[in-house]
């Protein structure tokens, strides 16, 4: 007979109180706290008591119908985020209203913080922007990842690999966030995920950082992995029981992919090396979960000021009238693929490059 036994046996991440007050004040080395001490001590004092009880979710209700245990206690954070996902869906399916496309611009440089300078991810973007902004029934989000380092309380929070376990018992949307116990809080992808899920067509436009997407880029996507097979009933699996997932496992797993048919585009630049084979993991990546290349042109892999100085990286953007083209290219590309499918019809051979109807 299969063990299904969870696999225990790592060491125990657990903090004794003076460590967790000294973490937890550690946040307030601003000299205005300082008149603070006594309110900060009670405030640490409540923060150690729902870390030592594991309050992940203060805030529950109960499921209610349409799920496997509608007296299960639910987690109002996620409930609110399922909310949101669910009205991105009827707005992806709703053919009256203009079709959406997502850009996303995976740099983590930002003018707004430490390297003082706008990337040129970003520009590209814009440029991408602007050819959808050109034409009528069609609506842009830009999702500017680079917001990760620059805002205050915005974060991703790393996957915990619950897809590992069982996919059952990887929730859709994710329910390891937020945990207030730990203090991981102001997580970004439950507002991510309905731009995702109410898009018609994805363009991901990335530098490279050490042959591999920037980490911003790789913490959108890992946490992604929900959306790809994830449970969308956290009740059926009384939260996160790993027996009860991996038995659901194991009698049957129907692998839902929240995702497919949405079309992509992927532009990925860099300046020495591993644009072609970031280009070529982040097809494979979307191919994977089902969404659908949008055509060769919409798969750019270029270097922008070819080991040249980065201090003068933009102005070799300025120059470089064909990587600027061949993006806008990408986006016309994704652009036609997507009305095609919104319009039933099939994507006639360079298309793309006509002029886009304009507003």
């Amino acid at each position: 007979m299969t063990d299904l036994e969870p696999r225990k046996g790592t060491p125990s991440p657990r903090l004794a109180e003076p460590e967790f007050r000294r973490r937890f004040l550690g946040q307030f080395q601003d000299p205005a706290y300082g008149p603070l001490l006594a309110e900060l001590g009670r405030i640490a004092d409540a923060a150690w008591d729902a870390y030592s009880h594991s309050r992940k979710s203060p805030h529950t209700r109960k499921a209610g119908p349409g799920f496997a245990d509608p007296d299960y206690d639910l987690s109002v954070d996620w409930i609110a985020a399922r909310e949101a996902i669910r009205e991105a869906e009827r707005r992806h399916g709703d053919p009256a209203l203009p079709a959406r496309i997502l850009l996303v611009c995976g740099s983590s440089r930002s003018e707004h913080t430490c390297p003082s300078e706008m990337s040129k991810t970003f520009r590209l973007t814009e440029l991408a922007r602007e050819v959808f902004a050109a034409v009528d029934g069609i609506e842009a989000d830009v999702l500017d990842l680079s917001r990760l380092g620059s805002e205050y309380g915005r974060h991703i929070h790393p996957c915990k690999a619950c897809f590992s376990t069982s996919p059952a018992l990887c929730h859709w949307p994710c329910s390891c966030y937020p945990n207030h116990s730990l203090g991981q809080v102001h997580d970004w992808m439950n507002e991510i995920y309905p731009l995702w899920v109410a898009a018609h067509g994805v363009m991901i436009l990335t530098p490279v950082n050490w042959y591999q997407v920037t980490s911003p880029v790789k913490l959108m996507m890992d946490r992604l992995v929900c959306a790809d097979g994830g449970n969308p009933d956290p009740t059926s699996t009384q939260g996160k029981d790993a027996r009860r997932a991996k038995e659901m496992e194991m009698a049957g797993w129907d692998y839902p992919r929240h995702l497919a048919g949405r079309h992509f585009s992927v532009v990925v630049h860099g300046d020495v090396e591993g644009a072609e084979g970031v280009r070529r993991s982040l097809a494979d990546w979307l191919t994977s979960m089902h969404l659908i290349p949008a055509g060769s042109l919409a798969e750019v892999d270029r270097y922008i000021g070819y080991w040249e100085p980065y201090a003068t990286s933009h102005a070799a953007l300025d120059e470089d009238a064909a990587i600027q083209e061949e993006v806008c290219n990408a986006a016309r590309t994704l652009l036609e693929a997507v009305l095609a499918q919104r319009e039933g019809r099939q994507v006639a051979a360079g298309a793309a490059l006509r002029e886009p109807r304009q507003k």
